[in-house]
């Protein structure tokens, strides 16, 4: 029977990393990368608009603003597109031009704003800010809906269903999870999920090395390669309850592993998807869990939109 494209979104693969992490214990990613706008951003993108035409925030053939760092860009481009709704997107500068290059694919309209402290591909929390500022503002001439994915809720509830589709899937107990974070919807949602199944299940969140605001340290390194998270700052829905203790990841590290995920496991994602297996493999040979343990961890985005 045929589907929608907006049916494409969720339900996808668990896949286990047997080359590029040959043990102590196992390592389970939820393939997000394959999703019709090529990241985790897509659930989100389609749970907040879905709300929106619900409660009558969005009508029909309204057009819809966001900040974005590309991800959820492309989610919400799909999703407009399959709505009937005009989309705009403002972006840093100094985010990966393939992403703009898929937005605009997809029928969007991209607004590149300057950086405010960041070089190209190493984006800050100051570049961040004012792209949200020129979203806003567009919203207001463009009598548009905004989304603001750091403020809605819509997507924590998304990612329930993702770490029930995890518990799901796997094949015996989860053990740990672990994620970077940006807007936080991902990784709130699933460890909720599991916490929920199992509250000895292990949830760390990612984070760049020098840029550790979810572990409470000081921020010392503003710029590194994770677009999309790492932002130097605590989002504002984020519940430290969830959060068992932290792991952080090195520019050189990431780099290995994105390496390491395409050359042996044909997997070509993303940096912040290659900070989560490095995370994850790190925590297994930590000590923390048994030898045996099985960590999960999300691929979010593909390597295509770098």
């Amino acid at each position: 029977m045929p589907v929608s494209v907006l049916d494409l979104i969720g339900n996808t693969p668990l896949v286990e990393l047997t080359r590029c992490h040959e043990g102590p214990g196992r390592i389970l990613a939820k393939a997000e990368f394959l999703m019709p706008g090529g990241s985790v951003k897509d659930r989100a993108a389609l749970a907040i608009l879905r709300a929106a035409r619900a409660d009558g925030r969005l009508q029909p053939g309204m057009p819809v603003v966001e900040m974005t760092s590309g991800n959820m860009g492309a989610g919400l481009a799909v999703v407009c597109a399959a709505l009937g709704h005009p989309f705009i997107a403002t972006m840093s500068a100094g985010n990966s031009p393939a992403r703009a290059r898929m937005m605009e694919g997809l029928g969007a309209r991209v607004v590149l704003v300057p950086q405010v402290d960041g070089v190209p591909g190493q984006v800050t929390g100051a570049d961040v800010a004012a792209a949200a500022e020129e979203a806003q503002r567009l919203a207001t001439i463009e009598g548009a809906f905004y989304v603001d994915q750091f403020n809605a809720t819509e997507g924590i509830a998304a990612h329930e269903i993702t770490g029930a589709e995890i518990l799901a899937q796997a094949d015996g107990p989860v053990d740990a999870f672990v994620a970077a974070v940006g807007t936080g919807s991902t990784y709130v949602g699933i460890a909720k999920a599991l916490k929920a199944a199992n509250p000895a299940t292990l949830c760390a969140p990612v984070e760049p090395e020098g840029s550790e605001p979810l572990a409470g340290k000081p921020v010392v390194k503003t710029r590194h390669m994770l677009q999309g998270t790492g932002y130097g700052l605590v989002p504002p829905h984020w519940d430290a309850t969830l959060m068992d203790f932290g792991m952080t990841v090195t520019d050189a590290e990431v780099t290995d592993w994105h390496r390491r995920l395409a050359a042996q496991e044909g997997l070509y994602v993303g940096y912040s998807a290659a900070a989560n297996v490095c995370a994850a493999a790190k925590l297994l040979a930590s000590g923390r869990l048994a030898r045996d343990a099985t960590v999960v961890t999300v691929l979010c985005d593909t390597g295509l939109k770098y």
